[in-house]
């Protein structure tokens, strides 16, 4: 009975596996590797710039040709035009952009920089949210259309597909008399 008893100790139980396998680790990585590059990026572009990263990649998609509308705007920036509203609202009252009637529809606001919005975007980084939104557009057809599938079942099964959400990062707010510094350590 002895030696039952040792050798049965010393047996292991089996290794729990992660939830999901291996697959799952990968998405998981995957997401927080994103959502890290987006988050280092937004910040960087605040202490550089003293905008979000949403208002610089507006800006840039700006840069590129005046918007004749925000549905116009909502559309290259492939977000919400309420998102873009707020967005372009900031911005205006910073200096960095112009709104005005457009000349063949009044109902129609056209977006355009001013000359402090191109003098801002010549010493501006290039966006994480531009560098994601190129590397999806150079994904094969088949593969985009599977992970935005995924994404968005993903999305529902977490509550979180039934709002618009507005650009990355833009609204958040460092709480009063904390820095990046203390931002950094809650993530820790």
């Amino acid at each position: 009975m002895g030696a039952h008893a040792s050798s049965t100790a010393r047996r292991k139980s089996p290794a729990r596996q992660a939830p999901g396998g291996p697959d799952a680790q990968q998405v998981m990585d995957a997401i927080r590797a994103i959502v890290q590059r987006l988050r280092v990026s937004s910040r960087a572009c605040e202490r550089q710039l003293g905008l979000s990263s949403a208002q610089l990649f507006v800006l840039q998609q700006l840069d590129q040709a005046a918007a004749s509308s925000i549905a116009e705007l909502a559309q290259r920036t492939l977000t919400h035009q309420s998102s873009v509203s707020v967005v372009v609202t900031r911005l205006a009252e910073r200096g960095m952009v112009t709104r005005r009637a457009s000349p063949e529809d009044a109902r129609r606001t056209e977006i355009s920089l001013t000359a402090a919005g191109r003098a801002l975007l010549r010493r501006a980084p290039r966006t994480a949210q531009a560098e994601l939104v190129a590397a999806v557009d150079r994904l094969p057809a088949d593969e985009r259309g599977a992970l935005a599938q995924s994404l968005a079942t993903l999305a529902r099964a977490l509550g979180a597909g039934d709002e618009a959400p507005p650009l990355f990062f833009e609204g958040e707010e460092t709480p009063a008399g904390a820095g990046p510094e203390a931002t950094d350590r809650e993530e820790s």
